[in-house]
């Protein structure tokens, strides 16, 4: 390792003074006493007093079973990720998070990023810009030189590096620095001046100290680098700065880390047999999709492909028929005010492709809700049609960046099995609770074992805290009621719902046990109002009904009214009173057949269904149903046409022998 340049070093310098005065106001601080429970899961709390601002979580590890805390990453406080060397501030709950949760990986993760940070600006002396955790290990994008691309030949040097780091054992320090300082600390990089400008408060926020590198970061962190056992930097490639085109092009290299070594070999494993099975080689072996240049992120299904999609597609609409659902189709585009009245034009209209018609913005649809608002505001709802359930598989298109597109799994042009239901708010727990029923069978059907987070109100959101706490209230109890059934628990999620609402993230797990977020189920409080969603109430009703049976001009004028007795007058087709929901018949009228509108004979259920069955399969030009009228005397139709032509050849005959007999003519003759 070679010395690093000036500004490096100054930057390192102005932290170590900084550094050295957080140690002296420690040592000043109170150190009184307080009572702490230490919690793992499965046991009994355990009690203990600690003094703060000296005491730290792992110094309670002692508290915990050896071999759980030699699996721990970081401790958490009273909700909040903690680092375990970082003193305790007052009274609380303490926690411990293991490598083998999420958020322990992401914390370890993110540790071993600045890991490879270090070894990147040692080797290269490079523009850091930022390392984040990611699913299956991290990366770090950097600038280097005039913009110099990483060579094959600098994985080897750079694996050396981080291998020096972990065996330096050097210690995570975390210092909390004014905005002023940090200024001073990365002055001389415009990556790090942008976070500073764009994303930290005007107070300051907190830096890290890991051996040489010094980095902007909120953390938290694992202890030192020694507790990572097995580092393993895996690829290379370009990229652009905040992912935007006209940004510049930074270097990107990838790792991933393990607390013990034989991991990593599983890993490296796993990503092997993973690569005899990706989607896309299998897709292009079996001639399922493809994909083309100019149609990036837009898959092509081939014969094959198709008709597997067809036969899935097939299975949901069956199961939709089955659980209620009514299948619509909502258009491609809209004018952009419908994404602005639904709030999506604001928070989404970067990942929505535009275009102009009529001197007018238009989008192309990114999601169904609003284009489902819209039908269920077309007509005057009641309490009776609530829960609506709408179904939809139409064409979503979402401009994703070109470095986010992987095969079928991100794309930008997609449909998927969508659905919302409008409901009460009494109706909410039942309707969830179907949704778990309906998500549970599609699942077990095509054996894919999956788990459910609860993601909570984000930092951005619509709508008042007061609904939005409803809301996750709902769905908290939806989830508890069905993990108590199934023995299937769940994980909270905090800060990562939909900025319109709360929603229930469920992840499935592939053959090599991957996991990918797939269906989600959303709270949505805020559409409804943005679009002035509204139904009648069952009081409402029984006021319009009232009106109506007195008014003799015509139905109600009351808002939703009109009497069911109105609306069944309008119908064409099959009719169903009192009569025949008791007797299981239905009367039958045929639109535009005005011989079919009065009242005919009433026909057994089971005889309308294999009439209606067969009228479907025969695709007949004239598109009715042969049905029997009752005459006044109480036969058919048929039987009464018979009868009046059989009574008007006996008058005939009668007439003609009568005219016989006076011209002298028998019968017979």
């Amino acid at each position: 390792m070679g010395s690093l340049p000036g500004y490096i070093q100054q930057r390192n310098e102005l932290f170590e003074e900084l550094w050295q005065k957080h140690i002296s106001e420690q040592k000043q601080k109170e150190k009184i006493e307080v009572a702490v429970e230490v919690v793992e899961d499965g046991k009994e709390p355990v009690s203990s007093q600690v003094k703060a601002w000296e005491t730290t979580p792992a110094q309670l590890l002692r508290h915990v079973d050896k071999a759980f805390a030699s699996q721990v990453v970081v401790a958490k406080i009273e909700g909040e990720l903690w680092d375990l060397d970082r003193p305790i501030e007052k009274a609380c709950k303490i926690s411990y998070v293991l490598f083998s949760t999420t958020e322990g990986r992401m914390v370890f993760w993110h540790s071993s990023a600045h890991v490879l940070g270090e070894a990147c600006e040692c080797h290269y002396t490079c523009l850091l810009s930022h390392g984040p955790p990611v699913e299956e290990g991290f990366f770090y994008d950097m600038r280097i030189g005039d913009g110099e691309a990483v060579k094959e030949t600098d994985l080897g040097p750079l694996q050396k590096g981080a291998d020096r780091v972990m065996k330096e054992k050097q210690p995570f320090e975390r210092l909390w620095v004014s905005k002023l300082n940090l200024e001073k600390m990365f002055g001389y990089s415009k990556y790090k001046m942008h976070y500073i400008n764009s994303l930290l408060p005007d107070e300051g926020s907190t830096v890290y100290r890991c051996g040489t590198l010094v980095d902007l970061c909120r953390g938290p962190h694992i202890q030192n680098t020694s507790k990572i056992k097995g580092f393993k930097i895996m690829k290379n490639s370009s990229c652009y700065f905040l992912g935007d085109k006209d940004g510049d092009s930074l270097q990107r290299i990838y790792g991933v880390a393990f607390p013990d070594k034989k991991l990593l070999a599983e890993h490296l494993k796993f990503l092997e047999e993973a690569a005899k099975r990706d989607h896309r080689r299998i897709g292009k072996d079996q001639e399922l999709f493809m994909f083309d240049e100019l149609a990036s992120g837009c898959p092509f299904f081939l014969p094959h492909g198709t008709r597997i999609f067809n036969a899935i597609q097939g299975f949901l609409r069956e199961q939709y028929f089955l659980r209620g659902y009514h299948e619509v189709q909502s258009p491609n585009m809209y004018d952009s005010t419908l994404w602005k009245i639904s709030g999506h034009w604001a928070h989404y209209e970067v990942n929505m492709f535009r275009v102009e018609v009529d001197n007018k913005t238009w989008a192309m649809k990114a999601m169904n809700c609003p284009g489902h608002c819209k039908i269920f505001a077309s007509k005057e709802r009641t309490y009776r049609e609530l829960p609506l359930r709408m179904a939809d598989f139409g064409h979503l298109h979402r401009n994703e960046a070109s470095g986010a597109l992987h095969g079928l799994t991100r794309v930008r042009k997609f449909q998927q099995d969508d659905a919302h239901i409008f409901c009460t708010f009494d109706q909410i727990t039942q309707e969830i609770e179907g949704y778990f029923d309906f998500l549970s069978y599609v699942y077990n059907t095509f054996d894919m074992d999956f788990s459910l987070r609860l993601s909570t109100r984000p930092e951005k959101f619509l709508g008042d805290i007061e609904t939005w706490k409803s809301a996750e209230e709902k769905l908290t109890q939806a989830l508890n009621n069905f993990s108590s059934k199934t023995g299937k628990g769940w994980e909270l999620n905090p800060g990562d719902g939909a900025f319109y609402g709360p929603k229930i993230d469920i992840e499935i797990s592939d053959a090599l046990r991957r996991s990918f977020q797939c269906a989600t189920m959303q709270l949505d409080f805020q559409l409804p109002e943005a679009f002035a969603l509204e139904f009648m109430t069952h009081e409402k009703a029984a006021k319009a009904k009232e009106e109506t049976s007195s008014d003799t001009n015509g139905p109600a004028k009351a808002k939703g009214g009109g009497s069911e007795a109105n609306l069944s007058a309008k119908a064409k087709g099959p009719v169903v009173g009192a009569q025949e929901k008791e007797s299981q018949t239905v009367n039958i009228r045929n639109r535009d057949d005005q011989k079919t509108q009065a009242k005919g004979e009433l026909i057994p259920l089971e005889e309308a269904i294999t009439k209606l069955v067969e009228l479907r399969d025969q695709r007949r030009l004239v598109n009715s149903i042969d049905v029997q009228r009752r005459s006044a005397n109480g036969g058919t139709a048929n039987e009464t046409a018979v009868n009046d032509a059989l009574k008007k050849a006996e008058a005939k005959i009668e007439e003609l022998t009568a005219k016989l007999k006076e011209a002298g003519l028998s019968g017979n003759q």
